[in-house]
């Protein structure tokens, strides 16, 4: 019995190695190549693709307002400035809801937009996706994660908002902000010098 018992152990070991190693971020592997294709509908009932957006610069943002990480950005004005700053320079960007009916985060179209005009929210769109294809496709793991496609339809970026992982607004400010200057770098004809990171929130509630 004894026998048995410290054969079992290494298995036992081997099993909660695995439960504890954090999950692979997928996205790294998506990156330089041709961003994923959907077609999605969004808050204001319309259908939108990606590939109807070629030739502009397109930020995808996975949203959850009830996320303390989402709440953060949208409360001291971020993510808001960072939209409208986008869209001044005819970008694009997509807001996506990938929790699932019943989970958290999950909106209907009227409450997605009613939050929107509350938090004074600007993106071209807010999107749906409550199967979690989409943001299966792209790796998309937390609130936010963020994702830069180029005008040739190439993701550049893909991982954090910025380099602070926390909750509080004042870490704002003192944050580097990845989309920012990945959008910057791709304005002025450049590679993006920081590509991939490690993006920081609350799990997305899949189905």
């Amino acid at each position: 019995m004894k026998k048995l018992l410290l054969l079992g152990l290494p298995l036992l070991a081997l099993a909660f190695v695995f439960i504890l190693l954090p999950p692979i971020d997928t996205t790294a592997s998506l990156l330089e190549k041709s961003a994923p294709e959907f077609t999605l509908t969004g808050s204001d009932g319309k259908q939108y693709s990606l590939s109807d957006y070629r030739g502009q610069i397109v930020v995808l943002e996975w949203l959850n307002h009830d996320c303390p990480f989402v709440i953060k950005h949208y409360r001291s004005g971020n993510m808001q400035q960072l939209q409208r700053d986008h869209l001044a320079n005819e970008g694009v960007w997509f807001s996506i809801i990938s929790s699932a009916p019943g989970k958290q985060g999950f909106l209907t179209p009227s409450q997605a937009l009613s939050l929107a005009e509350e938090k004074g929210a600007a993106p071209t769109a807010v999107l749906f996706d409550p199967e979690g294809s989409v943001g299966r496709a792209y790796g998309a793991m937390t609130t936010p994660h963020m994702f830069v496609i180029n005008q040739e339809g190439t993701l550049v970026y893909a991982g954090a908002i910025d380099s602070v992982r926390s909750t509080k607004v004042e870490d704002v400010a003192k944050a580097t902000n990845y989309v920012s200057a990945a959008l910057e770098e791709i304005r002025s004809g450049r590679s993006v010098s920081i590509a991939n990171t490690q993006a920081y929130g609350c799990s997305i509630k899949y189905k």
